[in-house]
């Protein structure tokens, strides 16, 4: 129906990027829906926040599909975007980076959970209603995922490869019911997480020279979610100033 109110379903939502999209869908009209391992957060309301959160720790993986029906019920019958953004990306105790010869597989196992399996089992979980409302899912990928980063772990940057790679899969099974399927591959957007440091990339890497804002990437989303991007799909789109170059 025309006047049918989309949904969006978001992982991620309560700061930065995740904070920012809300924003932009709900001041859209959308209707949205967050789930994270913490409560609802006042720090990011908005229009029916806390009744429509959910929260499961998605490190837990036989945890999330076993709660699929309720978080079908929640959804209903029509899902017209899932934006795959929550992640985790530990760092030393002086905040440097993981290599990958110093973390355990335990550890290795955790990242990819958040980062990479839940974002599986959460699209097997709601595609009869992706299906239903031929609507749209959103990796969020990084910059970290095709080159060595100062920064960030070796875990987290394998995991995001990866998450690139379940994009193209994905838009090659769901194709046929009319659902389109690409990632958001961010580069250093001004955020908390970010690292000391991250100035002289700025300064050295980024032709733009400065840090992008998390706005700019909640726009590109809305964009992506929007009958405007219809024929996009199975695509990996930049937006980091220029840094990849």
């Amino acid at each position: 129906m025309a006047d049918r109110q989309r949904v969006l379903l978001l992982t991620g939502a309560s700061r930065g990027i995740g904070h920012a999209t809300v924003k932009a869908f709900s001041d859209a009209g959308w209707r949205v829906l967050t789930l994270s391992r913490h409560p609802f957060d006042p720090r990011c309301p908005w229009e029916g926040g806390a009744k429509n959160h959910v929260q499961l720790d998605l490190a837990d993986i036989h945890g999330v599909e076993a709660e699929m029906p309720r978080l079908r019920d929640i959804v209903g019958d029509h899902l017209d975007a899932l934006i795959n953004n929550a992640a985790i990306s530990p760092k030393r105790s002086d905040g440097g980076k993981i290599g990958a010869l110093d973390m355990a597989h335990g550890d290795w196992l955790h990242i990819f959970n958040v980062n990479f399996f839940s974002c599986v089992a959460l699209v097997q979980g709601v595609r009869a209603p992706l299906e239903a409302a031929q609507g749209t899912v959103v990796n969020i990928t990084s910059i970290v995922g095709s080159r060595v980063h100062p920064f960030a772990s070796a875990a987290y940057a394998a995991s995001k490869a990866a998450l690139w790679a379940l994009t193209r899969e994905l838009a090659a099974d769901l194709g046929r019911a009319g659902v389109r399927v690409n990632a958001v591959s961010p580069g250093e957007i001004d955020t908390g997480i970010l690292s000391p440091g991250t100035d002289t990339i700025v300064e050295r890497n980024i032709p733009l020279h400065r840090l992008g804002r998390p706005k700019e990437v909640a726009d590109l989303l809305l964009f992506l979610c929007a009958n405007s991007a219809s024929y996009i799909s199975g695509s990996e789109i930049h937006i980091d100033g220029g840094q990849r170059v």
